[in-house]
């Protein structure tokens, strides 16, 4: 790991989680996400043909949002890029 940014800092001194990160620890308590990956990991794309695929950990997190929250794609997408880049970097 790199320096860390001033975001960083700063996030590593809050004294409260908000309610994305405690509702993102209660959806990964509840999803058996090693099972889920491991059934999952033969039919996910391997990046042979075109760019590389985002991984498969993070697209998993990013559909079980989509169905607890009834979002289509376009609004996933949405909802994704409103979100500080701290935030994505935290869906691993």
């Amino acid at each position: 790991m790199g320096q860390l940014t001033f975001v960083e800092a700063e996030y590593l001194n809050k004294k409260r989680k908000t309610r994305r990160a405690l509702f993102l620890e209660k959806m990964d308590g509840l999803i058996p996400r090693a099972k889920l990956e491991e059934k999952l990991r033969k039919h996910y794309p391997k990046g042979e043909n075109g760019g590389p695929p985002y991984p498969l950990l993070i697209m998993l997190r990013v559909h079980c949002l989509q169905l607890f929250f009834n979002l289509s794609d376009p609004a996933m997408e949405d909802a994704l890029y409103e979100i500080e880049s701290k935030s994505c970097t935290q869906l691993n």
